[in-house]
């Protein structure tokens, strides 16, 4: 193998290459991954193992020609929390707005296969998909100092030290790897910076050793009632618009559309028939992950096969728990130092969006669709809607496909000044 050969979407790899390759995908995953089940307040082995069926499903419903991990979804933590903490309701209804969100979308998913995909050059062109693909890693970017278990906690000298080793090793082994090492620079990388951590005395091994061998993750079902639903069902919008941001920063990644092929009706449905199944059984919505974008753009390892180990790996961990207690050992600020890297490749690749589909910044339009997605992205601001606050990429997304389909009836009737 060369020091830059690229592992192909349906392209096998050795069994002693699998495993370091799908390890690398569940170290990068699993900090956030696990963090919403924390919010929640549930078990988190239900949401792993559910995660790595929902991956495999994705597989096997694209037919292994889409790569993605399926991790657990942000977008729904606040109408969610509002339901969990409310008096009258709980977790368990949660569950059914989750269902309906999950259906909603594969319906949407069936509308897609019917009339085609045309529309979203229309509510997305691509000086505005360029820009939402860009806040995906921009808007995650402060996380990765942000401390906690998955961000860097840049307030202590071992903090530091653990984060910049961190960092380092990445970026060395990104340039100077070769061969095999090439494709696990961020796995490297992460081994480096816990090791720094065991001897700065930053990890607690209490854990591992008081944890069950064999743990079984606590199932429930889902409960419907009208006002829950209701109060998470604009969700839909979000993730949407974040699914089809993921398909377009992965396809100018692997260096093929995907939204034709396997096409954006199936990625939809698997993703959104994920959520489903998840919500049916006590876990928590499914989707693609930036995280795991992120490793395919460094390592160049777009493997189906890869991506079906780490789920493999995820379902494991589900049941065996000194695994998974090993892995919530890793500090934030290793963690952070990796995704710092990450969230900086995926804000790239959405600049590069705009170099490959020439988007012509003379052209006032383009200019300002750009300008405004950016700056609501990035500014802070928020739009409460009832239960639901929009902001970052979730609201930058909102007034993308606004203002894209405002431009659109203005170019129609020949308004533009252009």
């Amino acid at each position: 193998m060369s020091s830059k050969k690229i592992i192909g979407i349906e392209e096998k790899v050795p069994l002693k290459w699998l495993i370091p390759l799908s390890l690398q995908h569940t170290f990068a995953m699993f900090g956030a991954s696990v963090l919403v089940p924390i919010l929640f307040g549930i078990d988190a082995g239900i949401v792993l193992f559910m995660n790595g069926v929902g991956t495999l499903l994705f597989i096997f419903i694209t037919k292994g020609k889409a790569p993605a991990y399926l991790g657990s979804s942000f977008a729904f933590l606040g109408p969610a929390l509002q339901i969990i903490n409310s008096e009258n309701y709980g977790y368990s209804y949660a569950l059914g707005g989750f269902f309906l969100v999950g259906l909603i979308g594969c319906i949407l998913a069936y509308v897609i296969n019917r009339f085609g995909t045309s529309f979203i050059d229309i509510i997305l062109p691509p000086a505005a998909m360029g820009s939402v693909v860009s806040l995906i890693g921009f808007e995650l970017a402060a996380l990765t100092i942000g401390g906690g278990k998955i961000g860097a906690d840049l307030t202590t000298f071992e903090g530091r030290v653990v984060f910049g080793v961190t960092l380092g090793t990445a970026i060395c082994g990104s340039v100077l790897f070769r061969k095999f090492f090439s494709t696990i620079s961020i796995l490297i990388a992460m081994v480096v910076g816990y090791v720094t951590a065991v001897y700065l005395g930053m990890v607690d091994f209490a854990p591992i050793v008081s944890s069950k061998i064999i743990t079984v993750p606590h199932f429930q079902m889902a409960k419907f009632a009208l006002k829950p639903m209701l109060t998470i069902l604009p969700v839909i919008l979000v993730i949407i618009s974040e699914h089809i941001s993921h398909q377009v920063v992965t396809s100018n990644i692997v260096g093929k559309d995907l939204l034709k092929e396997p096409g954006l009706h199936k990625t939809l449905f698997a993703d959104n028939f994920s959520t489903m199944l998840s919500a049916l059984v006590g876990g928590v919505p499914t989707t693609t992950y930036g995280e795991n974008i992120g490793v395919m753009a460094i390592t160049k390892v777009y493997s189906v096969y890869v991506i079906a180990g780490a789920a493999v790996i995820s379902i494991m961990m589900a049941f065996i728990g000194p695994f998974s207690a090993l892995i919530n050992t890793i500090p934030g600020s290793v963690i952070g130092g990796v995704t710092f890297l990450l969230y900086g490749m995926i804000g790239v690749s959405g600049l590069r969006l705009f170099v490959e589909k020439n988007v012509d910044f003379n052209k006032a339009q383009n200019l300002i669709l750009t300008s405004v997605i950016f700056v609501t992205g990035l500014s802070g601001l928020s739009v409460n809607i009832s239960s639901i606050s929009l902001k970052g990429m979730n609201l930058a997304s909102v007034v993308a496909i606004a203002i894209s389909l405002l431009f659109y009836l203005f170019d129609k009737y020949k308004l533009l000044n252009e």
